[in-house]
């Protein structure tokens, strides 16, 4: 076991096949902002505007427009002076760069309060997430309903993976657990994992681990809280 990740930005390389225009890798922190580009595009598509310059999309996405452009340019999209982005043609093009024209099947291992919620959160197949599983080791919980799904035991991970084609999946376990189970995951020919589990976990080369901390992302939150409320102390 080679490839460790340990938080959401921990890598300094560009994403593993985030390819943007001609192949070309994407940063990592230019892939965040891309999917905040995206969120804000979409609601433009709502509102039915057609287009819309760098600076505005800029200001709704709370980057600048230098920032902006840079980022767009790694998908091919570079805008026309006086005119801006065609809406449509652009949100294409990113989704295009994020991979969310491909078919993603996910599935959530732990049916806690974390992983029934993620289960029943409506904006993932809006954005081209079907989740199609969530299992649970807990006998009593096994056999549940969660939204419209029935909480698969964990003893039949293997199978269920296969059965519905899952190719991505969630770990939201506890940290005792969640290696034997991400190993399992990865055993089952799944190469894309999103672990909750307050826990540094090691995968082979070719999987792609994304970790969210929360309370590292928590202290890193009342840090600039802090500094926002002495300013003195912030030279």
């Amino acid at each position: 076991m080679e490839q460790m990740v340990t938080s959401l930005d921990s890598s300094p390389e560009a994403v593993p096949g985030g390819a943007g225009a001609a192949g070309k890798q994407i940063p990592p922190a230019a892939v965040a902002r891309l999917t905040i580009y995206l969120r804000a595009l979409t609601t433009l598509l709502a509102d039915g505007v057609d287009r819309v310059s760098s600076e505005s999309l800029a200001e709704a996405s709370g980057v600048s427009s230098s920032t902006l452009r840079k980022d767009l340019s790694y998908v091919g999209s570079y805008g026309t002076r006086g005119v801006g982005y065609e809406v449509q043609y652009l949100n294409r093009n990113i989704a295009a760069a994020l991979g969310l024209t491909h078919d993603w099947k996910v599935a959530i291992v732990g049916a806690g309060n974390l992983g029934k919620a993620l289960a029943r959160y409506g904006g993932f197949e809006s954005r081209g997430f079907d989740i199609v599983a969530i299992f649970d080791a807990d006998q009593m919980v096994v056999g549940s309903e969660v939204g419209w799904l029935r909480v698969s035991d964990a003893a039949d991970l293997e199978p269920v993976l296969q059965r519905t084609g899952a190719n991505m999946v969630v770990l939201a376990l506890p940290a005792a657990v969640a290696q034997g189970v991400c190993d399992r995951v990865i055993a089952a020919g799944v190469r894309s994992i999103l672990s909750f589990a307050p826990v540094m976990l090691q995968v082979p080369p070719g999987v792609n681990l994304r970790k969210v901390d929360m309370a590292t992302e928590l202290q890193i939150l009342a840090y600039h809280a802090q500094r926002a409320q002495d300013p003195e102390d912030a030279d």
